[in-house]
């Protein structure tokens, strides 16, 4: 009787644990998201330049190994709105061409099939509640696949290279999307700032990733 009442008590405490977390990694998400955008807005107003693939992954991969480091303080939560702030600069210049060039209704586009899928993948996981465990494996090698393309990439400049790459973007941030969400509710993932890293990068992968889709398709209209 008492390793049952033991049993019970240690279940529900797990399950305050995760849906604490769960909360505070929407809550987070959802911060970083709208601060984002309006960095986004700040740099399209001020016509801020591209900046180059290499100043991308040194920023990316520097602020991400910064958040990683400080996730377990409170010093985290500045590290996260750091990330998100510099990639929601990136978007500046990239949306300024796509509207710049007309293609405004392709921006939009890309933003509903974002919150489609982002939403789809988080709803079928916390509805299911299914152990999404069985991913990690694929997105290695997804992972793999996608960084020997970009570096490819890189040098041929090739646009069905491209194309190819962001339709396996896409399926590699809707897996990711999955993985977290489940990693989350089965408590595989106990810091809200790691999970809402991993979901806003998804996030925006998703986003950058259907934008070259909806261009590259509209263009051939």
């Amino acid at each position: 009787m008492e390793n049952r009442l033991a049993h019970s008590y240690s279940t529900s405490e797990s399950l305050i644990s995760t849906h604490k977390v769960l909360r505070n990694t929407y809550m987070l998400l959802a911060m970083t998201l709208t601060f984002s955008a309006v960095v986004a807005f700040v740099a399209m107003q001020m016509n801020a330049p591209a900046m180059p693939w290499w100043g991308l992954l040194i920023g990316f991969y520097g602020l991400l190994f910064l958040t990683n480091a400080t996730s377990n303080s409170s010093t985290g939560i500045l590290s996260v709105f750091a990330l998100t702030g510099f990639l929601g600069y990136t978007l500046g210049p990239i949306l300024n061409r796509y509207i710049g060039a007309g293609l405004g209704d392709i921006v939009a586009l890309a933003f509903g099939a974002t919150a489609l899928v982002f939403f789809a993948c988080s709803a079928y996981v916390l509805t299911t509640k299914k152990d999404m465990s069985f991913l990690s494996g694929m997105m290695v090698a997804l992972f793999v696949v996608l960084l020997v393309g970009i570096i490819a990439n890189i040098f041929l400049a090739i646009p069905a290279l491209g194309l190819a790459l962001s339709s396996l973007f896409v399926i590699f941030s809707s897996g990711a999307i999955l993985l977290a969400t489940s990693n989350i509710i089965h408590g595989g993932e106990t810091n809200y700032i790691r999970a809402t890293v991993d979901l806003y990068v998804s996030i925006y992968n998703l986003f950058v990733s259907f934008l070259q889709i909806f261009g590259v398709l509209g263009s051939d209209d």
